[in-house]
């Protein structure tokens, strides 16, 4: 009932996923991504877990594979679950299992994975991968949106729509990015609509934030508030 794209982004290092669906709040179960780490969506009847437990053996070390195939092995109900991770090293895993409502399935290219389930057609991955392969030079949120809605284009959820998310993380432990549209007549609209509003202050407001590097961040709102002003008028 669900596609979704992991990608990293090698301009920045960033990990994002996008993921829409039609079924209320899919932000909150689907997307998870651990900073340098890698990130996985899980899908169909969702098991949380697979996110929770798969990303402590990412940390651990283990090759996505391995934690697809640990995921599933301690799961009586994967049949009914999808899943698709991928590391820092680019390395993919996806499993869909048999008594996921066609059509279903997944597909994997130079830096992002791309899986869906109850979807109009296996066109909704593909146009959703070449859309993110033809808009390289696209702003990392703004390319993950515009893959969504290539997808979306081709029949997405064949049941129709209601939730959409992006969830980002850089170098830091919390994410750059963590938009949700749970409830919505047009949610990838609404999506792109948040990205842009996120642009007048937020993005540019996050490198101020304390970091590990430097945990007291910025606290001078004369320094934020001009270097946000040069940030947006950058951008213009």
């Amino acid at each position: 009932m669900t596609w979704s794209i992991i990608a990293r982004d090698n301009a920045t290092g960033q990990f994002g996923i996008a993921v829409a669906t039609r079924f209320f709040a899919v932000g909150a179960r689907v997307p998870h991504i651990a900073a340098g780490i890698g990130g996985i969506a899980t899908q169909a009847l969702v098991n949380p877990y697979y996110g929770i437990d798969g990303l402590k053996l990412l940390r651990d070390g283990h090759a996505p594979r391995d934690v697809m195939e640990t995921l599933i092995a301690a799961d009586a109900g994967h049949a009914s679950r999808q899943l698709h991770i991928m590391d820092a090293s680019g390395r993919i895993a996806a499993y869909t299992g048999k008594d996921c409502v066609d059509w279903c399935g997944h597909l994997a290219g130079d830096g992002f994975s791309v899986a869906g389930n109850m979807l109009a057609g296996g066109r909704v991955l593909d146009d959703t991968a070449n859309a993110y392969l033809a808009n390289e030079n696209m702003p990392f949120a703004r390319r993950l949106i515009a893959a969504m809605r290539s997808g979306e284009a081709a029949g997405g959820d064949k049941r129709g729509k209601q939730s959409a998310a992006l969830l980002i993380y850089g170098e830091e432990e919390w994410s750059d990015l963590d938009l949700r549209v749970d409830d919505h007549t047009d949610p990838l609209a609404e999506l792109e609509r948040l990205e842009t509003v996120s642009r007048e202050r937020w993005v540019h407001f996050r490198k101020y934030l304390p970091s590990r590097s430097n945990p007291a961040g910025i606290t001078d709102r004369s320094i934020i508030d001009a270097g946000i002003e040069a940030a947006t008028e950058s951008e213009q």
